[in-house]
């Protein structure tokens, strides 16, 4: 799947300088580095200028006028090409999040629709129909959508720009509630004991079939 370089420089162009230094650049792919620094450069930002915002806490989302109604939303929905129309790539898409659509078009999903698209990934806003629902009056739902291939990426850029600094704020409420004695008792590994274990199986199967194949993995 090709990203449209003109559309995502266009992107970030209409970002403000508070929005653009929030994009994380580790997350972007390769096309999509290289018009961030462009617009870096243009506006005269440096990484010292990014670190220091960072410092300060996220950004809200850029995005400031919300999409039509429920009806009208997938019409008016568009992937990372900026074309209107249904991309070609979603029949073999994968859902990276989904909400229900009672309330129309939620803001977690335009949300996530401008995160994946400030890091390169092609996206789309899909109204689904629920089927054989467990809960009658709940009949469609939003999905955002990603090509197959961009699944991993998607949900990993998700987790580190939305989800991660949730959780961060979430354990940060907790810590500051416990006693002195309870706090040395809990861990972060022993609070998230799976995540732990589940990044140093996903790493050590990744370094085994590196080596299996006879391949050096690259430095992050």
């Amino acid at each position: 799947m090709q990203v449209d370089p003109e559309y995502l420089r266009q992107h970030y162009e209409r970002l403000s300088d508070e929005a653009l230094l929030e994009v994380d650049r580790a997350d972007l792919v390769d096309v999509a580095q290289k018009c961030y620094d462009e617009e870096l450069s243009r506006r005269g930002l440096d990484a010292h200028t990014r670190k220091a915002r960072l410092e300060r806490g996220p950004a809200m989302s850029s995005r400031s006028d919300p999409l039509d109604e429920l009806e009208e939303g997938v019409e008016e929905t568009d992937d990372v090409t900026g074309a209107e129309d249904k991309p070609g790539w979603l029949q073999e898409a994968a859902c990276v999040l989904s909400y229900s659509a009672d309330l129309g078009v939620v803001p977690e999903c335009e949300n996530a629709r401008d995160v994946l698209q400030a890091a390169g990934i092609p996206c789309y806003l899909d109204l689904h129909e629920i089927e054989q629902s467990n809960a009658p009056e709940q009949t469609h739902d939003w999905r955002v959508l990603v090509p197959g291939n961009f699944s991993l990426r998607a949900t990993s850029v998700l987790e580190k720009a939305i989800f991660n600094p949730e959780i961060e704020a979430q354990w940060r409420t907790h810590l500051e509630a416990l006693s002195d004695a309870e706090l040395r008792a809990v861990t972060p590994r022993l609070a998230y004991g799976g995540l732990f274990d589940r990044l140093e199986r996903v790493t050590r199967a990744y370094e085994e079939e590196m080596a299996r194949r006879g391949m050096k993995p690259e430095s992050d």
